[in-house]
């Protein structure tokens, strides 16, 4: 008679039964925790093609580190040469394309709200690959921004001017290394100028219109672009502004860090900017309180016009409101038609590239708006 163990199974079946239950096991645990089968979906490899485009390239041995931002609409249709972003800026730690052929396997997709409309056809697909970021563009401010709603909670990321946006744009001073003596005022033959190129009533510019109607009638201000005089060519833009001494840098509407490139651009021609726009404090966070004059630093318009006056003619006075100079550096921005634009597309392409943690951006509007 065999041996039985104590439930009354021979001994030789039941270390066999627990030996075949001991191999499955091990190999459903194997499985299970193997990365091939537990890990999250993977965007397919692919390498770029000489004409910026990109295709299947699974097996090829050779694989592309650099996460894809896929541009999906230019915004305001405006064009530029996608290697600027390391010509200029020096980034390129993303491949950028327009193309949307590749939008399954791109990491990231840039939406510019002023092409979104209400009937969300101009939107990316739904629903997107698991492992891609949608990111809002927008550089208006919430004055010019049209609320276009049921996008509030769609997006991973926030691409503003506003300094708590997901991505900031800002192009900012840098410090010197060392103190810089050299930098000479440039010639100035003029006072007091302005370049406009839009002024109508629905950008909210009345604030700004209302101070320079009253202003012009105490100081002589020479104007320039299509609002109130003639375009200027692109070569003429940071010459005309580094030949005032002073720049109106009026805003179009007033609102928190709603700073443009109004108040770079003379910065970076050597001239001294005017703002209006948020309050000083704000404006200190991006240049120092002494390289700009702000309209709230006077009681009205004919005070800051004799103010201007007397730097006009105390050279001292004027200097000094370069000192700034000896440890900041202004840089212009070197694309002058929708410039923000790139550097807006070429910061988003940096930051894909530094950040693959997974993000959202819960209700865009309640944080944009108030």
């Amino acid at each position: 008679m065999s041996r039985t163990s104590l439930i009354g199974i021979p001994v030789g079946r039941l270390i066999r039964t627990v030996a075949i239950a001991g191999l499955v096991l091990l190999i459903l645990l194997y499985f299970w925790t193997s990365p091939l089968t537990n890990c999250p979906p993977q965007r397919p490899q692919f390498k770029q093609l000489s004409d910026g485009h990109h295709e299947d390239n699974s097996i090829a041995e050779e694989k592309v580190e650099k996460p894809v931002l896929l541009l999906w609409v230019w915004p305001e249709n405006y064009r530029f040469d996608l290697s600027d972003c390391k010509t200029i800026y020096n980034i390129d730690g993303c491949h950028l394309t327009d193309d949307r052929a590749l939008y399954s396997s791109s990491d990231a997709v840039l939406v510019f709200h002023k092409a979104i409309r209400w009937y969300w056809y101009t939107l990316p697909p739904s629903p997107r690959p698991s492992f891609q970021k949608w990111i809002w563009l927008n550089l208006e401010s919430p004055t010019n921004t049209r609320k276009i709603y049921g996008i509030e909670n769609l997006f991973n990321l926030t691409l503003s001017y506003r300094e708590d946006a997901d991505i900031p744009v800002r192009l900012r001073l840098t410090s010197n290394k060392t103190p810089n003596k050299d930098f000479k005022i440039p010639k100035k033959d003029k006072l007091v100028c302005w370049i406009v190129s839009n002024n109508a009533a629905s950008t909210g510019v009345g604030k700004r219109n209302t101070y320079y109607n009253e202003l012009k009638k105490h100081v002589n201000i020479h104007m320039f672009g299509n609002a109130y005089a003639k375009r200027l060519a692109d070569e003429d833009y940071y010459p005309t502004i580094a030949s005032c001494k002073f720049y109106l840098s009026f805003e179009n509407s007033i609102h928190k860090d709603y700073i443009t490139e109004k108040f770079n651009g003379p910065l970076s021609a050597g001239t001294v900017p005017v703002v209006l726009g948020p309050p000083r404090k704000n404006y200190e966070r991006f240049a120092p309180r002494d390289s700009f004059i702000h309209v709230d630093d006077f009681p009205d318009a004919k005070s800051l016009a004799e103010y201007l006056t007397q730097l006009d003619r105390d050279e001292d006075a004027y200097r000094r409101y370069f000192n700034w100079r000896r440890h900041f550096s202004a840089r212009p921005h070197l694309i002058l038609q929708n410039q923000e634009f790139v550097l807006a597309i070429c910061t988003a392409c940096d930051h894909v590239a530094k950040h693959k943690e997974y993000q959202e951006a819960h209700d865009i509007y309640e944080w944009f708006f108030n």
